[in-house]
């Protein structure tokens, strides 16, 4: 195998699928998203988030409080429950701990 058989060509948006977007960046680092994207989105702000060889632009709303108001809403542990299930993992991890010391 070849090391250029190894290189990613990231000028190739076949790996991300049909919805991909080939968008010109300009000299100043800014980039124009698609019309349509901006419509189905309906934000004037987004999140680019570099992950090294990829970078994800994600939409963010306009007012975050009132996008996840009552977004996570609903029954969940209260804190005796939570305090519970924490120290039960803590012990299976102190006996699984224990167990490997004694091997």
């Amino acid at each position: 195998m070849l090391y250029d058989d190894l290189v990613i060509d990231h000028t190739v948006a076949t790996s991300v699928g049909s919805e991909a977007s080939i968008v010109r960046v300009t000299t100043n680092g800014s980039i124009s998203l698609p019309a349509s994207i901006r419509r189905r989105w309906g934000v004037d702000r987004v999140a680019v988030i570099d992950r090294g060889d990829l970078a994800i632009v994600r939409a963010v709303p306009s007012d975050p409080v009132s996008y996840f108001r009552g977004r996570f809403a609903g029954p969940g542990p209260n804190t005796d429950e939570l305090r519970a299930m924490d120290g039960d993992s803590e012990r299976a991890s102190e006996e699984a701990k224990a167990h490997r010391v004694r091997q």
